[in-house]
C-alpha cells in the first residue's frame, strides 16, 4: 500500500513544484528570442509554457483527489501561482514592447502602442491582485476564519494560464519555425487581431476585479471591524471606494471609446460604451448593496441629496454618455466627403447633444418628485447607445466608400436631434433597464445572447439600433407598470403561506 501512496505523493509534488522551472525555461527562451530571433528557441519556449499550463490546470485537482487533507499542498500551490505569475506577466509585458519595434509599416502603430500599455496595466493588476489576496487571506486567518479550499471557485487561476500562454505566443512570435500543426496554430495566434486580444484581456481583467470583490466579500467584514473600531463614518468612507472605483471605470471607458473611434474602430468603441453602461449599472447596485445610499441617523438633512459619489457618477456619465457620443459623431461627420453633409451644422448639433445631456443630469439631481424605478425622459446611457448604433453603419460605409454614406450621415444627424430632445422630454417615463435585467433573468439572458451573437458580425449595429428603438417606444407599454414593481432589483419569489 505504501508504493501507490508514495507514487501519488511524488506525482502531486511534481505537478505543484514542476511549473516554476518550466516557466523559467520559457523566460530564458524568450530572452534568447529577443536577442537572436531564433524560431526554434521560440518554439521550445512555447512548449515549456504549454506544459506548465497543463500542470497548472490539473495540479489542484490531483492534490485534492489524492491528498485531500494536505493543507500544505494548497499553500504550496498558491505560492507557486505567485511565482509563476511574477515571471509570466512581466515577461509578456516586455515581449509586447519588443514586438512593437518590429511591426510592419502597414500596422496601426497607435493601436499597437495602446495594446502595449494595456498589457502593462494588466500585468500590474494581476500582481496587485495577488498581493491583495495574500493580505486579506492572512488577516482573516489570524482572526480565526477558515481558509477557502475549493479549487472550483478559482476561476481566475483557471483562466490565467491560457491567457499567459496566448500572450506569450503573440508577443514573441518568430516566423519560419518547424513545419508542424502545432507551429501552424502558434502562427495563427501570433497574427491574431489586436481587437480579439483586447477582448480576451479585458475579460481577464474583469475576472481579476471579480476575484478582488470575492475576497472583499469573504474576508472584508473582519478587516473593517478591526480597522474602523465601530466608526461608522470611516467604515462608509472605506466602502465607498468600491462603487466610486466602478464609476471611474465608467469614465475611462468613455475616453477609451473616443480613442478607438478616432482610430476608425467604431464597432469596438460601441462595445466599450456598452462596458461603460455595465459599470454605470453595477456601481449603483454595489452602493445600495453596501448600504451607502441610506443616510446615517446623525447625518444632517440634505435637501437635494447631493453626495460625492453622486457627483462623481454624473461626471462619469457626462464623459461616457454625453461627450463621447458627441465627439464620435463629430469625428465621423467630418470624414464624410459629400458637400451637402459638410453644409450641415453637425458641430452645433454635437454641442446641443452635450448641453441637453448635462441639463438632463442636473435635472435628475434636483428633481424632488422622482418616480421609483423610472426615469423622466430617456436616460443618458440609453440615448448614447441609441445614437451610437448607426455610427457603426456610417463608419463601415465610409471605409468601403459606399453610396450609403449620405443616407447614414443624414440618419445620424437626425437621430442626434431626436435623442437630445428625448433626454429632456420629462413627461415620458422610461423604465430602469438595468433593474429590469436584474429582476427578469430571461430578459437579461436575451440581451447577453444578442450581444454575444452579433458583436463580431456585420449586423451588430442594426441589431443594436433595433433594440434601442424598442426602448424608445417602451413608455407606450411600461406606463402601466407600478413603480413598486419597477424599483425592485431582485427576481420575485412566490410567497408561501403556513
Amino acid at each position: 500500500m505504501s508504493n501507490p501512496k508514495f507514487l501519488s505523493t511524488s506525482v502531486a509534488a511534481f505537478l505543484v513544484y514542476g511549473r516554476p522551472p518550466m516557466v523559467f525555461a520559457g523566460m530564458v527562451c524568450a530572452i534568447s528570442v529577443m536577442l537572436d530571433h531564433n524560431p526554434f528557441v521560440y518554439y521550445s519556449g512555447v512548449i515549456f509554457l504549454l506544459a506548465a499550463m497543463i500542470l497548472d490546470l490539473i495540479d489542484g485537482w490531483f492534490a485534492v483527489r489524492f491528498r485531500p487533507h494536505a493543507k500544505l499542498a494548497h499553500l504550496a500551490d498558491r505560492i507557486m501561482d505567485k511565482v509563476v505569475y511574477a515571471m509570466v506577466f512581466p515577461m509578456v509585458s516586455v515581449g509586447m514592447m519588443w514586438r512593437y519595434q518590429f511591426l510592419p509599416e502597414s500596422a496601426d502603430f497607435r493601436l499597437e502602442m495602446l495594446h502595449v500599455v494595456f498589457v502593462f496595466v494588466l500585468c500590474v493588476a494581476v500582481l496587485m491582485r495577488d498581493n491583495f489576496a495574500h493580505f486579506m487571506r492572512n488577516f482573516s486567518l489570524r482572526k480565526g476564519d477558515e481558509e477557502e479550499m475549493k479549487e472550483v471557485t478559482r476561476l481566475r487561476t483557471i483562466v490565467a494560464a491560457p491567457v499567459g500562454v496566448i500572450l506569450y505566443i503573440h508577443a514573441f512570435y518568430v516566423p519560419g519555425g518547424p513545419d508542424s500543426s502545432l507551429y501552424s496554430w502558434m502562427s495563427w495566434l501570433g497574427a491574431i487581431p489586436i481587437q480579439q486580444l483586447f477582448f480576451l484581456e479585458i475579460l481577464y481583467l474583469i475576472i481579476n476585479f471579480g476575484s478582488i470583490a470575492g475576497y472583499c466579500r469573504k474576508y472584508g467584514t473582519a478587516c473593517l471591524d478591526d480597522l474602523c473600531l465601530n466608526d461608522e463614518i470611516l467604515r462608509r468612507r472605506i466602502l465607498a471606494v468600491f462603487p466610486n472605483a466602478l464609476t471611474v471605470m465608467n469614465a475611462l471607458m468613455g475616453v477609451l471609446a473616443i480613442l478607438f473611434a478616432y482610430r476608425g474602430r467604431v464597432q469596438e468603441a460601441y462595445l466599450i460604451l456598452l462596458g461603460a453602461g455595465f459599470f454605470d449599472k453595477i456601481d449603483g447596485a454595489v452602493a445600495r448593496k453596501l448600504g451607502l445610499t441610506t443616510p446615517l441617523p446623525s447625518a444632517k438633512p440634505n435637501k437635494y441629496n447631493i453626495t460625492l459619489g453622486g457627483v462623481l457618477d454624473d461626471i462619469s456619465d457626462t464623459v461616457s454618455f454625453c461627450i463621447a457620443p458627441a465627439t464620435i459623431f463629430y469625428i465621423l461627420m467630418g470624414r464624410v466627403p459629400d458637400e451637402s453633409i459638410q453644409a450641415l451644422p453637425y458641430g452645433w448639433i454635437a454641442i446641443l447633444y452635450v448641453t441637453l445631456g448635462i441639463s438632463r443630469l442636473i435635472f435628475f439631481i434636483l428633481d424632488q418628485n422622482s418616480i421609483p424605478g423610472f426615469f423622466k425622459g430617456i436616460p443618458v446611457p440609453g440615448a448614447a447607445l441609441l445614437v451610437a448604433a448607426p455610427f457603426i453603419m456610417l463608419s463601415k460605409a465610409l471605409d468601403s466608400n459606399s453610396s450609403e454614406v449620405v443616407f447614414w450621415s443624414q440618419f445620424c444627424f437626425t437621430l442626434m436631434i431626436i435623442a437630445a430632445i428625448l433626454m429632456i422630454s420629462f413627461p415620458l417615463r422610461y423604465m430602469h433597464i438595468g433593474r429590469l435585467m436584474s429582476r427578469n433573468r430571461k430578459f437579461l439572458f436575451l440581451t447577453i445572447a444578442l450581444i454575444l451573437g452579433f458583436a463580431f458580425t456585420p449586423y451588430f449595429g442594426h441589431v443594436a439600433l433595433g433594440y434601442l428603438t424598442l426602448y424608445v417606444f417602451s413608455p407606450l407599454y411600461t406606463w402601466k407598470i407600478s413603480p413598486d414593481i419597477a424599483a425592485k432589483e431582485q427576481p420575485q419569489t412566490p410567497s408561501t403561506t403556513s
